[in-house]
């Protein structure tokens, strides 16, 4: 492959800016680009213009920042993954110990920031026409992205805080008096219906698809894909006036009318509208699943796997290849038909090195990966770890043994343990454990590459072996190697790392969105597309849900549902609760999908654990719960549904309510 990949990401541009700007939603200052240019120049042309639209994209956060010095709390603030690092670093493990506050955010507090793009997004819809160069094509381009981005910051509100303030077109005014700035949050319903109407509007202007060097700027399927996951959230369980919603919302309601801000009377409806709003993706017919071709090394699929061709089955593809190169760099982001939208993350690519050893490795090998998520993973023939078949046995018992396996180019160690053979592709792609194979192939000093890696405690990965930080370790047992690609090193002569696509959102996710809809209507609905004018009639369709499900499931080797699963809507809700828990291992999805499924807390009382990183060799592979004050200290609590509003907005604005159990 071409190893000198070079991406210009011109929606995002994240070299301009790391964070939102720490500023408020009453600030009128546009020093972004009025450094250089007075406001009425940067009207008065179309390229002036063009900057300033590009200048307030560049304060949106990379998606990609996640895992440390992240803009939201992220998959450590999840059962997906641990991690022994500072909190002033990893935030999300800052967010569940306790130590994020009202007015100590920890890089988190997006509020102000998310509200200066949307005061420059109207500055800019109410002044364009001044440019007098602009074409009716010119300013039809400009809205679409202008729309989106105004959209997109709500999004961002949204999603961190729940109701949000509309602010609609206004432009607030310097200098006013303190009752002139005095407003209160919409409910969430109406938040909701706002965002989805500005994505309708933008997705009337923006391309269906961009060229290959404007990869990272959104499209008519970004708005889509939104809008989807925005109506897939307000109509589960925790949004929808389900026992849930009554639970966690019932209380809270707006001080100035007494208004619920969560809806507590439950709408089937709004599951149709989720899966309307997949339902137009995929009829745009421009997305699919991300395969590759079955090769001389590809491993017979097991005889329960359609072995037709894909999407049918998966008799033509490789599993393993085709959900590892979406992540590792192999296949170019901007080429992947899977990504909705997608950008090019320099921090995705940073944060491997916390995968990585730190024997003769150059990482920091704390990047943990929790058992919970080890234990989900299928065996290769879908069967559970706690009923496996003949054909594919699991045993907790001694090492496989033998010479090494080799399958999709992946090496299996003859001296790895048991548990971890006979599994799931998209468990080797994703998971680092004991006994793991890296190989480091860029470097060229022999003592840094084709490492065999052990984790427990005098292994050249463990406890003991920490090189100076006691926390250099993974206190799990296991690491992600999700985003690291076998030619990738962080260490010695000529070491190299490929550029890595951060995927917003996946066609897979969509899949996984249209199914889980369907699958909890129980009549028939009408949606009317209020641009196309088409039809759509929505109802619990199996063979709709077989479809959509089935396909992310062929990609990986595995096998589809069953007609006795599909007649049961429960059953299907709970393997499409695991399927997005392992599809989407640390892509951000987790910590949304617990919280709207009403499950957070089932989930996050369940003790963490991990292979016995405190025993050697022969004590090792046992599960237990992780023995760190981090792990016994995480707290469980109905306020981390939200992120807190700052202190200062809400002493700044009578009427803004805070989030329910944080400080006013």
């Amino acid at each position: 492959m071409d190893k000198l990949k070079i991406y210009l990401t011109v929606f995002l541009p994240v070299m301009l800016i790391l964070l939102f700007p720490s500023c408020n939603f009453l600030d009128t200052d546009d020093y972004y680009f009025n450094e250089t240019l007075q406001v009425d120049s940067i009207f008065s042309n179309k390229r002036n213009l063009e900057k300033y639209v590009w200048g307030t994209a560049a304060f949106f956060p990379d998606e990609g920042r996640i895992f440390g010095n992240n803009y939201t709390p992220g998959p450590f603030a999840t059962d997906e993954g641990f991690t022994l690092f500072g909190t002033g670093e990893f935030h999300g493990m800052a967010f569940v110990l306790g130590e994020v506050k009202a007015n100590s955010m920890y890089g988190m507090d997006i509020w102000g920031g998310a509200y200066q793009i949307i005061r420059k997004a109207n500055t800019i819809l109410t002044r364009m026409d001044e440019a007098a160069d602009m074409t009716a094509s010119d300013k039809r381009d400009m809205l679409g992205y202008v729309y989106f981005m105004r959209a997109y910051a709500y999004y961002h509100l949204l999603m961190q805080y729940g109701p949000v303030i509309l602010i609609g077109d206004k432009i607030l005014e310097n200098n006013e008096t303190p009752e002139y700035y005095n407003t209160h949050r919409a409910t969430y319903d109406e938040s909701v219906e706002y965002i989805c109407k500005e994505l309708e509007k933008a997705a009337q202007f923006l391309p269906v698809e961009v060229a290959l060097n404007f990869f990272g700027r959104p499209t008519k399927g970004a708005a889509y894909g939104l809008i989807t996951r925005i109506r897939l959230q307000a109509a589960s369980p925790l949004f929808n006036g389900q026992s849930a919603a009554r639970v966690y919302f019932g209380n809270w309601t707006r001080k100035i009318d007494g208004k619920h801000y969560i809806n507590q009377t439950y709408d089937e409806r709004k599951w149709a509208e989720a899966a309307f709003a997949a339902k137009r993706i995929i009829d745009m017919n421009i997305y699919a699943l991300h395969t590759i071709e079955r090769q001389g090394d590809t491993p017979p699929l097991p005889v329960n796997v359609p072995a037709e061709p894909f999407p049918n089955g998966a008799g033509n593809i490789d599993p393993f290849r085709s959900y590892s190169y979406m992540f590792n760099g192999e296949t170019l982001g901007s080429q992947n038909k899977e990504f909705v939208w997608g950008r090019m993350s320099p921090y995705v690519l940073a944060y491997t090195q916390h995968s990585f050893p730190v024997a003769n490795m150059g990482g920091w090998n704390g990047m943990g990966v929790t058992q919970k998520v080890v234990d989900a993973y299928y065996m290769a023939d879908g069967r559970d770890i706690s009923d496996p078949s003949p054909e594919y046995p699991y045993s907790e018992d001694g090492f496989l043994g033998g010479g090494d396996r080799t399958f999709s180019g992946y090496i299996l160690k003859g001296s790895v343990h048991r548990m971890y053979v006979n599994r799931e592709m998209r468990f080797y792609a994703n998971i680092g454990f004991s006994e793991c194979f890296w190989s480091a192939s860029t470097t060229s000093e022999t003592a840094r590459k084709n490492i065999v890696v052990t984790y427990y405690k005098d292994g050249n990965a463990g406890k003991e072996s920490h090189q100076g930080n006691v926390n250099n370790y993974p206190i799990t047992g296991y690491v992600l190697r999700k985003y690291v690609h076998p030619d990738d090193a962080w260490a010695g002569t000529a070491a190299a790392r490929i550029d890595k696509p951060f995927p917003i959102i996946r066609y897979a996710e969509i899949l996984l969105s249209y199914a889980e809809a369907l699958n909890n209507l129980t009549t028939s609905h009408s949606i009317t597309d209020t641009i196309s004018g088409e039809r759509y009639t929505l109802t619990r369709d199996v063979d709709e849900i077989r479809s959509a499900f089935n396909q992310v499931r062929y990609r990986a080797g595995l096998p589809g549902l069953t007609e006795e699963e599909l007649a049961s809507p429960q059953t299907v809700q709970k393997l499409i609760e695991r399927e997005r828990m392992i599809e989407f291992l640390f892509e951000n999805r987790r910590y949304y999908d617990v919280r709207r499924w009403g499950i957070y807390e089932e989930t996050e009382n369940e003790p963490m654990q991990g292979m016995d990183t405190d025993a050697y060799k022969e004590g090792f592979y046992n599960r237990v719960h992780l023995n760190h004050s981090k792990a016994r200290n995480r707290i469980v609590n109905k306020k981390l549904i939200f992120m807190p509003i700052n202190l200062d907005e809400i002493r700044k604005v009578p009427n803004l309510d805070q989030n329910p159990g944080w400080e006013n």
